[in-house]
C-alpha cells in the first residue's frame, strides 16, 4: 500500500513538472526561425489572419529596408468574396502604407481560391516563385507557424531546377506571444491549434 502511495505521488509530481515545463517552454514548440541570410532574391509572404498579414507584410518590409532582399512577393488570392481584385486592393494599401518606392518592389503571386492550408499555398506560389528566377527565398510568417512553415516549404522547394535556397522568417504576431502563451485566451487558442496541426502532421 505504502509503495503504491509513493508511486502515485511520483506520477503526480511528474504531471506536475511536465505541466510547469509546458507553460514555461511550451510557447515555443512551433518556433523554429532560421537567421536571416545576408542577401535574398526575395521575401516571400504568407497569407494569414488580418493582424497576421499586417506583421508578416511590416517584417516584410523591413527585409527590404535592411537591404537583405531585392524584392517582396505577397501571396493573395485573385479575388475576394465580393469580387474586388485582391492586387489592386493590396498595391493601394502598401502605397498609402509604406510609399511608391517601397511598393515598386512588391510582386503579387496569385493563388486559387481553393488554397487553403500551407502546404496548398507552397504549391501555389512555387510556381511564381520560378517564374520571377528567384534563387535564394526568405519566408516570411508569424512565429507561431515558422516549425510547421519551413517544414512544408522545404519539402515543396526540394526539387526544384533550379535548385533554390529557403530561409524561414518568423515575425512577432499579436496573435501569439511565446512567453506566458497561457495566459491570453487567444494566444493559447493558436498555440493548441497551432500544436495540433504539428502533429497531425507529422503522423
Amino acid at each position: 500500500m505504502r509503495l503504491k502511495r509513493r508511486w502515485l505521488l511520483g506520477l503526480l509530481l511528474l504531471c506536475f513538472l511536465a505541466a510547469l515545463s509546458l507553460m514555461r517552454w511550451g510557447g515555443y514548440l512551433t518556433i523554429a526561425s532560421d537567421p536571416l541570410p545576408s542577401h535574398a532574391d526575395v521575401a516571400v509572404i504568407l497569407q494569414g489572419s488580418v493582424q497576421g498579414e499586417i506583421a508578416r507584410v511590416a517584417g516584410a518590409v523591413r527585409i527590404l529596408r535592411e537591404g537583405v532582399a531585392d524584392n517582396a512577393a505577397l501571396s493573395v488570392p485573385k479575388e475576394s468574396y465580393w469580387g474586388q481584385s485582391v492586387p489592386e486592393a493590396a498595391r493601394a494599401y502598401l502605397e498609402r502604407k509604406y510609399g511608391a518606392a517601397i511598393t515598386g518592389r512588391f510582386v503579387f503571386c496569385e493563388t486559387g481560391p481553393e488554397v487553403n492550408s500551407t502546404k496548398e499555398e507552397a504549391e501555389a506560389l512555387r510556381p511564381c516563385i520560378q517564374e520571377h528566377g528567384w534563387r535564394k527565398v526568405i519566408v516570411v510568417t508569424s512565429n507561431y507557424h515558422t516549425r510547421r512553415a519551413g517544414r512544408i516549404w522545404r519539402s515543396a522547394l526540394k526539387n526544384a531546377q533550379p535548385r533554390v535556397e529557403m530561409s524561414i522568417y518568423g515575425v512577432d504576431d499579436p496573435e501569439f506571444q511565446p512567453r506566458g502563451w497561457w495566459r491570453n485566451r487567444l494566444w493559447a487558442k493558436t498555440w493548441f491549434y497551432e500544436v495540433t496541426k504539428v502533429v497531425t502532421e507529422a503522423l
